[in-house]
């Protein structure tokens, strides 16, 4: 993983410790955020988590205006595991706690279990930067949950199953554009192996659930 990438090494947010952020014309400031007011650390934030969305949405788009928002955080993937939660909640037929947690557990102990699994085998693999690129790149099948819950009279079995193949496909191809540079090169293929059971075990509630 390089600076390239807007998931690099870092601190929450919050935190008191200055944070190097790039702007458009590249030059880097220093920002105490304990110093800023509440509405600026919230629209930070925001425009933090939509700029990370959008290497998400578009894996192998490159910068060409500096680099910003580098250090990892968590708000974003805690976000989306909820929304992930409360969609599959709504649309499934079982108790909505119980859908609720599972998702969560799923979505964050996965996420653990695959760095952890990368680390053993020899993978440069930082566990929160992992656990955040992890978590952003489930963004596609929330995108499809959404639309199977709140459209699912107008969808057939088949057509769940390509909008949930598809947002399949996308995550797992968004995260491997990141992960598979910080894996053992020799093991590359039995670390990214349980990338590929995660996503497709969050799709398979998306269809069946």
């Amino acid at each position: 993983m390089t600076d390239n990438h807007p998931f690099g090494s870092g601190m929450f947010q919050g935190q008191a410790k200055f944070v190097d952020y790039a702007h458009m014309n590249q030059q880097e400031v220093q920002v105490n955020t304990l110093d800023e007011p509440v509405l600026d650390t919230l629209l930070r934030d925001i425009n933090m988590i939509l700029y990370k969305l959008s290497y998400v949405i578009i894996p192998r788009m490159k910068e060409t205006q500096g680099r910003k928002l580098r250090n990892w955080d968590l708000w974003g993937p805690l976000l989306l595991s909820l929304l992930l939660a409360m969609t599959l909640g709504i649309n499934s037929n079982q108790s909505s706690d119980t859908i609720f947690g599972t998702i969560f557990i799923i979505m964050w102990g996965g996420s653990a279990v695959i760095t952890v699994n990368a680390k053993l085998l020899g993978g440069q693999v930082s566990f929160f930067q992992s656990v955040c690129v992890l978590g952003y790149c489930v963004f596609p099948i929330n995108v499809a949950a959404v639309v199977i819950t709140f459209l699912q009279s107008y969808f057939g079995f088949f057509l769940r199953l390509v909008i949930v193949g598809v947002a399949f496909l996308w995550s797992t191809f968004s995260s491997l554009s990141f992960m598979s540079s910080m894996m053992n090169e020799e093991k590359k293929v039995i670390s990214v192996y349980p990338i590929f059971l995660f996503y497709m075990f969050l799709s398979w509630f998306c269809i069946f659930i």
